[in-house]
């Protein structure tokens, strides 16, 4: 798999891509509705972020019905996962990250075993 470093870069230069990709690595999947209500954005902004997420490869999608399901690709190069490891174990310890994933875990689309902890 060949990923433009570039393009990953300017992905993650953003803070909002940024927040889902903390949800994505945090969480097995996500859909665009969870990520509005979770990081209390408009569902264009999400769509927007996750669209370029994709663009990049950094992210794959799944339908399912009217759902469309996102998450990190699990076959990444080994130098982008350590770069995303890196960022995730930072942005662990961020205020608005804690609050995203605080919301995110309240949900109530979300199953209930993966609802609480």
């Amino acid at each position: 798999m060949h990923i433009e470093k570039t393009k990953v870069f300017s992905a993650l230069s953003n803070e909002v891509r940024l927040r889902c990709v903390y949800l994505l690595a945090t969480n097995e999947e996500i859909c665009v509705c969870e990520l509005v209500e979770a990081l209390q954005i408009n569902q264009p902004s999400a769509s927007k972020a996750l669209a370029s997420l994709k663009g990049t490869g950094l992210v794959r999608d799944r339908r399912d019905a009217n759902w469309i399901y996102y998450q990190l690709r699990s076959d990444l190069p080994s130098w982008l996962n350590e770069v995303i490891n890196a960022v995730v174990d930072d942005l662990a310890g961020e205020k608005i990250c804690k609050a995203d994933e605080r919301r995110f875990r309240r949900l109530a689309t979300r199953p209930r075993e993966l609802a609480c902890p």
